[in-house]
């Protein structure tokens, strides 16, 4: 092997690399703080069975989707891969679904920086007046327009990523076997919801498409982004349910503080606001830009709406951070998931090249994840 080669190698490396933390950093983010609240509710053996199925069908989401995008020579996102090759109709399904996603996200964004404030300053204020003070604040900097944060959100979510890896390793040796349960049949539902949200990461496949010079990567750098993803949960859920048991609380580190310390617990809270507002402010300058460019709404508006929406449905009462991540996961992934399988199948038709890898599976497959997400869906929905 020649020093060219070899550089070409490590170049290579690099690439995939990055376009592997892209999807990782993008997909880790407010859902896994649920994650140990659904593993002290519905058990441990229900949560890996549903974390088996979803995380299979997740990996084949996001496959369809990599697929989807080397099959198009436009470089475009979900809403026109659904205009192009569902029609009209398919764009505004979509689109309705973006919309309703992002302003949820963007609630929950609200309602845990609240909780991570008071884990930070105790007793100072109550978490609802944290949260509409955060809002504040972060309404204020998407009015400003800060267009380099989408890369500082990626980045705060890989910290923190590595932030909950190190919670992980400080639960392991305080776990209490007594603290698990195998499964509770009246949450049998909980879990498909929130896990699916927390799976989602499919925004950042053109993105890490983009960073891989061998597009043929892009298959293994989706496989193993996930799979990373999975196991992070998987060991997040375990350690913080088998440490606080029942007492687990909704964002997860509340009821740490008593095994782990303060500081440890604060610090923690500080790398979750800092993911927390990045992410607000990214994905509301997204749903500005989008009323802006899409439907054509004045730019003043947009803001208002962007910020003002979510601040709305917070005061309304809608505050319960493990319901919400449910919901929208439900929502999101029946109308976006479903929509990806439909796009995958019609790509396969109608597609203007030819891509680097592609997904061979029958048709039946592809009905069967339909299905899949709407009875998931509909069980999300129905239960109490």
């Amino acid at each position: 092997m020649n020093l060219h080669t070899k550089q070409s190698h490590g170049v290579g490396a690099n690439k995939t690399l990055l376009a592997v933390a892209t999807l990782v950093g993008t997909t880790i983010g407010a859902g896994a703080f649920a994650i140990p609240y659904v593993f002290s509710q519905s058990g441990v053996i229900t949560c890996l069975i549903y974390f088996f199925i979803v995380g299979i069908l997740a990996i084949f989401l996001h496959l369809f989707f990599g697929e989807i995008v080397l099959r198009t020579k436009d470089e475009t996102r979900l809403i026109g891969l659904a205009k192009k090759y569902l029609g009209q109709k398919g764009k505004l399904l979509v689109g309705v679904a973006l919309i309703i996603g992002t302003v949820g996200s963007l609630l929950i964004y609200i309602i845990l920086a609240g909780q991570f404030l008071s884990l930070i300053f105790p007793n100072l204020l109550s978490s609802a007046s944290f949260s509409l003070l955060a809002w504040i604040v972060l309404a204020f900097l998407v009015f400003l327009g800060t267009h380099s944060i989408a890369k500082a959100e990626i980045f705060m979510n890989a910290f923190l990523f590595l932030v909950g890896g190190l919670i992980i390793v400080f639960c392991f040796p305080k776990i209490q076997t007594s603290n698990f349960i195998l499964s509770n049949s009246k949450v049998l539902f909980l879990p498909f919801g929130i896990f699916l949200f927390s799976m989602v990461g499919w925004s950042a496949v053109p993105e890490s498409e983009d960073i891989l010079v061998d597009k043929k990567k892009l298959k293994k750098a989706i496989i193993t982004a996930l799979l990373v993803c999975l196991a992070f949960y998987i060991l997040f859920g375990l350690a913080i349910s088998g440490v606080t048991g029942k007492a687990t609380t909704q964002e997860a580190f509340l009821g740490l503080v008593p095994y782990l310390g303060k500081n440890i617990i604060i610090l923690a809270g500080i790398f979750g606001l800092l993911a927390v507002a990045t992410s607000f402010i990214t994905i509301a300058n997204y749903l500005k830009n989008t009323l802006v460019f899409d439907l054509k709404i004045p730019k003043r508006i947009s803001f208002v709406l962007a910020v003002g929406l979510p601040a709305l449905l917070f005061l309304l009462g809608l505050r319960s951070f493990v319901s919400l991540v449910a919901t929208l996961g439900a929502v999101i992934g029946l109308i976006e998931g479903g929509s990806i399988v439909l796009i995958w199948l019609k790509a396969k038709k109608m597609g203007d090249r030819n891509p680097e890898y592609q997904v061979k599976l029958p048709k039946v497959f592809a009905y069967l994840s339909i299905g899949l997400l709407l009875a998931g869906s509909l069980a999300q929905f129905f239960y109490k």
